[in-house]
């Protein structure tokens, strides 16, 4: 993709794909990076931050005789998500305004 990502939109992604589930690291950065062009030394800062933040939390579970962290969104974080979804929507309507001629201005 040759359009940046901001860090913005970047927590948003998060926050989406951990609100499917409660899942770990590794999964949120294959899922993340299916989307969004981002290296796993970004992304981990990113669930960190968003953790420290209150809008996920973490738990460990034993795999494979180890234990594996995994990440839960908050009722905090599922409400920055709705915003976020709400900004993208007014967002993406605007650009198609502008680039495809398509859509509505809310």
């Amino acid at each position: 993709m040759v359009f940046t990502t901001g860090s913005a939109l970047l927590d948003a992604v998060v926050l989406s794909v951990v609100s499917r589930e409660g899942t770990y690291g590794y999964k949120i950065t294959q899922d993340v990076r299916n989307v969004v062009e981002v290296s796993e030394s970004t992304l981990y800062p990113v669930l960190r931050r968003l953790q420290k933040d209150g809008y996920l939390e973490t738990y460990d579970m034993e795999f494979q005789g180890r234990n594996r962290r995994y990440y839960k969104i908050t009722s905090n974080g599922m409400i920055l998500l709705d915003n976020y979804r709400r900004e993208w929507i007014s967002y993406r309507n605007n650009l198609d305004l502008i680039l495809l001629g398509e859509g509505k201005n809310d």
